[in-house]
């Protein structure tokens, strides 16, 4: 399965009914994954050869599990190695994350976002909800990642801004800028696929009363 393929199938981790496309950012670099690098050329850029499992330093561990245990992660992830890690990563909610953070497929990474309503109202954007209980950002009108920028310094120039929601804009638009700057990575926008669940009109009492 390529890295893009695995990007546009994020979304459909969302209870759906209801198909429409969306837009989201997309970041590539030259090359594939890296290992561990403040940058972000250092984190989309990998040597040649088979992508490495995850973007720090690893080694092997041999473990003997049982049957079931083994049947469990893999309903996770095919890879026990990464069934692991995300089921760490949900149950550590003491480890802190990012307001928001580049999820890294191949030499393709998206950004995963700490989820506030803020965003959606004051940048436009739509959050698709990630497993993990973060969100990645979708445009369902068209939008420059340009206008994206301008909205969000905006925003972070309103006093009335929430200290959380400052922290949350302020990471967005760092990444966004560092990307801009770096010579070997590309600002993209690429359309994903949303599930919504349609909502049922609610019966009036009055209505209920009549059909009874």
């Amino acid at each position: 399965m390529t890295p893009v393929l695995l990007q546009l199938l994020l979304p459909l981790l969302c209870l759906a009914l209801h198909v429409c496309l969306a837009d989201s950012i997309v970041l590539v670099g030259e090359g594939g994954l890296a290992a561990a690098s403040t940058s972000l050329s250092g984190i989309l850029r990998r040597p040649r050869g088979r992508p490495k499992k995850f973007d720090e330093p690893t080694r092997v561990v041999s473990m003997t599990l049982p049957e079931s245990a083994i049947d469990r992660l893999s309903q996770t992830d095919r890879d026990l190695g990464r069934a692991v890690v995300r089921i760490i990563d949900r149950k550590l909610s003491t480890r802190a994350r990012a307001a928001a953070e580049l999820v890294v497929f191949g030499n393709h990474a998206v950004i995963s976002v700490i989820p506030t309503p803020t965003l959606e109202q004051r940048v436009g954007v739509q959050l698709v909800p990630l497993p993990d209980g973060r969100a990645l950002l979708s445009f369902d009108t068209p939008k420059t990642i340009a206008d994206l920028e301008l909205s969000i310094a905006d925003a972070l120039d309103d006093p009335t801004l929430s200290r959380d929601d400052h922290v949350v804009f302020d990471a967005i638009r760092g990444i966004l800028r560092d990307a801009r700057h770096a010579s070997d990575v590309a600002l993209l926008r690429r359309n994903i696929i949303v599930l919504e669940g349609a909502r049922r009109p609610r019966r009036s009492r009055k209505s209920a009363s009549e059909t009874a």
